[in-house]
């Protein structure tokens, strides 16, 4: 399976100028607003990175450059010592809200990344990797929260009007961020019905008729919670793609553990019959061995390679349907995220 990290990182919109002195606030303003940009830009092309890109590399690239962006960022305004005119309260929540972002957007990663190796072992250890994605995001939100509040609080002071437009660029990440938090919503759906097949192949391997029966019911199970779920699920605007594949993959689990799970079960259970009645005759002499059973030895026989040929070919045909769902859900979740995001 395939998933994306994606840390959202919002700027509020400043008039651009070049300033090195602060005759006024406004001059002021706009110095660290230009910072604030530059950082904007960088957030951009990660986010885009991520959107299009399917280099590893190029999205961790855009990353580092983004981390390199809030330092350079920082130490310009932590440069400011004096504020404007002694009133510093305005810089250091800037300098305090790039501060966290840098340490979640850098160490945090690592931690996520870490998670993410292992998440597709478990429907928990997804949620715990989405939700400590998430929970990164809330952090940094929460200090753009107070950096906006420190802004108008600046703007108040010095009679400045502050433009309430939302910039191209920040309206991008906006979409962005929606984008990937309606994916996210569908692939959750999707993966818990996902991982519990992946079990359920696991127990077949094995030859686990009691794990295979218990897995079956907890797949159809989830399938009908997802497909229920589906129902409360709307569009994104006139795109209804990542419902329609959700809903395809969900009703062939449900076949999974209605129709060819109890087919795998089946096959199992007489093939174990006729193993114990060859070892129950195996274990007599020619002469104790009597005519019915050979006889039904014999039909046993022509009987075994029947199952077995229907069970290959039964078991090919599903995981080449199998296959064909994934591949059908991973092309429609890479098409809506890049169709949705806007290029850079």
């Amino acid at each position: 399976m395939k998933k994306r990290l994606l840390i959202t990182l919002v700027f509020f919109a400043c008039i651009s100028v070049q300033a090195q002195e602060f005759k006024t606030p406004v001059d002021y303003l706009n110095y660290i607003g230009k910072e604030q940009e530059n950082i904007s830009r960088s957030m951009w092309k990660y986010t885009s990175a991520v959107a299009h890109s399917k280099s590893a590399r190029r999205i961790d690239n855009t990353r580092k450059l983004l981390v390199k962006s809030i330092q350079t960022a920082s130490k310009k305004i932590a440069g400011l010592k004096d504020g404007y005119q002694g009133d510093v309260e305005y810089r250091n929540q800037i300098l305090e809200y790039l501060s966290i972002s840098e340490k979640n957007i850098n160490e945090e990663y690592d931690k996520i990344i870490n998670m993410q190796e292992v998440a597709e072992q478990s429907y928990d250890a997804m949620e715990a990797y989405i939700m400590t994605r998430d929970l990164v995001n809330k952090k940094i939100d929460a200090e753009n929260e107070k950096a906006e509040l420190a802004q108008k609080n600046f703007c108040a002071k010095y009679n400045i009007t502050l433009s309430e437009n939302t910039s191209e660029l920040g309206q991008k990440i906006k979409i962005s961020n929606e984008v990937f938090a309606y994916h996210t919503e569908l692939y959750l759906i999707f993966f818990k019905a996902n991982v519990t097949d992946l079990y359920l192949s696991n127990a077949i391997e094995k030859n686990d008729i009691g794990g295979i029966q218990q897995n079956a019911a907890t797949l159809v199970q989830y399938a009908n919670e997802g497909l229920e779920k589906l129902k409360t699920v709307k569009p994104f605007g006139t795109d209804n793609s990542m419902v329609l594949i959700t809903k395809k993959a969900l009703e062939f689990y449900k076949k999974q553990g209605e129709q060819f799970a109890p087919k795998v079960v089946a096959f199992m259970m007489f093939n174990e019959k006729f193993e114990a009645t060859k070892k129950s005759l195996e274990s007599k002499s020619d002469k104790d061995r009597t005519k019915e059973e050979i006889d039904n030895y014999n039909t046993m026989v022509k009987q075994v390679n029947k199952e077995i040929d229907t069970y290959n070919k039964t078991n090919s045909a599903n995981f080449q349907e199998k296959n064909a769902i994934i591949d059908q859900w991973n092309n429609t979740g890479e098409s809506f995220i890049s169709s949705h995001v806007p290029m850079g």
